[in-house]
């Protein structure tokens, strides 16, 4: 089993400038997300960023970066670019893991990769979790998801899905007893032949309406794998609160 770490880092923030860098316990956040890919089973981690002084960090602390354009549309198309700097062929497999989550465990990363290795009718694999609040259910920012039989995803969305009618017309604050109700978790495997149709798709209505790239490929007749972590995967740093608990955890 051989992929890629593509480890996207943005310097611009909304609410956290400047959040690759910040130090966290005496390291900067991009070098202990890169810290935690390479103990996955990845022949390459490499950082994608568009700011020099990323790229400097990251070079400091002897980790791989590629330099992309700033103005990439999404996430993926950054991706894909990546995938063509770094020569790979239609059949290699990349993995996306996210540059603000210093936690990430290496067993999904290996999980995931695992994962589209041996579902070959998958183009993406990704990971979900078990929703047990009933705040979290109707949480337009959390992303539910149904799949099929074979763990292949049917739909993506922000809203509550799937509505137990029965059990909802009697108590919404509850939420039934059901291994059906998941949230996704932002992890994805690639086949670079995949990221290299995506760039060439226009955005689909669904994708648009729910603002969810996933959507864009399943729109065009594409299959994402989904399977449940195999261990929980802690949320990433959003807020100056979130890295004070982080540092705190981790001083």
């Amino acid at each position: 089993m051989s992929f890629t770490v593509i480890i996207p880092a943005r310097f611009a923030s909304t609410r956290l400038p400047g959040k690759p860098l910040a130090d966290i316990a005496g390291k900067p956040m991009i070098q202990r997300v890169v810290e935690q890919a390479r103990m996955s089973e990845a022949k390459r981690v490499v950082v994608a960023t568009d700011d020099a002084r990323i790229a400097d960090v990251v070079q400091g602390f002897g980790g791989e970066f590629c330099m992309t354009r700033a103005d990439h549309v999404s996430g993926t198309d950054r991706l894909q670019e990546v995938g063509q700097l770094l020569g790979l062929t239609d059949a290699d497999i990349v993995v996306n893991v996210q540059g603000d989550e210093p936690l990430i465990p290496p067993a999904v990363i290996n999980q995931v990769a695992k994962n589209i290795f041996d579902n070959k009718d998958a183009s993406v694999a990704t990971l979900c979790e078990p929703i047990k609040r009933a705040e979290d259910f109707f949480n337009a920012n959390i992303v539910k998801l149904v799949t099929d039989q074979a763990g292949m995803a049917l739909y993506f969305s922000r809203a509550p899905m799937p509505w137990a009618r029965d059990a909802f017309a009697v108590d919404k604050v509850h939420l039934p007893v059901s291994d059906l109700f998941v949230r996704h978790i932002g992890i994805y495997a690639y086949r670079v032949s995949l990221l290299n149709a995506f760039v060439n798709w226009p955005q689909s209505p669904l994708e648009k309406l729910e603002s969810l790239e996933q959507l864009r490929v399943l729109h065009y007749g594409h299959r994402i794998h989904v399977a449940h972590a195999l261990e929980a995967v802690p949320g990433g740093v959003d807020t100056p609160d979130d890295l004070a608990r982080l540092c705190q955890l981790l001083g």
